[in-house]
């Protein structure tokens, strides 16, 4: 009995880390993990490992946007950059994903860092 309760225990948290690390909508209920503060530090390390990515895709797409509005002789290459970035941003996810299928540790180089930096100390 208490074996089954684990593994039902050991799915529900794998479904949740999934929904969390799935691109856009993730960031919704990682925001809300790091609001109301109920959740384990696995959860709450993952949270901010998906905004931080999230809010660099945003904010790179914000950054790239006016570039390809303005100029003619650079829009292909600035639309080419922004794709490129959208592209990254869901393949990490994706990574996540297989990451936590393989019951492996979520951390990216540099981006955890930030993460635990930046959006730890505001959040």
């Amino acid at each position: 009995m208490k074996n089954t309760q684990q593994l039902e225990n050991s799915n529900i948290n794998r479904l949740q880390l999934y929904l969390l690390v799935t691109p856009v909508l993730g960031f919704f209920m990682a925001m809300w993990i790091l609001y109301r503060q109920h959740r384990s530090p696995q959860h709450r390390a993952v949270s901010k490992l998906v905004i931080t990515l999230t809010m660099m895709w945003i904010l790179g797409n914000i950054l790239l946007q006016p570039g390809t509005e303005i100029g003619e002789s650079g829009t292909i290459t600035l639309l080419l950059i922004n794709s490129l970035l959208t592209t990254s941003y869901f393949i990490i996810s994706l990574g996540l994903m297989v990451r936590i299928w393989k019951r492996q540790p979520l951390w990216l180089p540099g981006i955890s860092r930030i993460a635990e930096k930046v959006v730890g100390k505001h959040l």
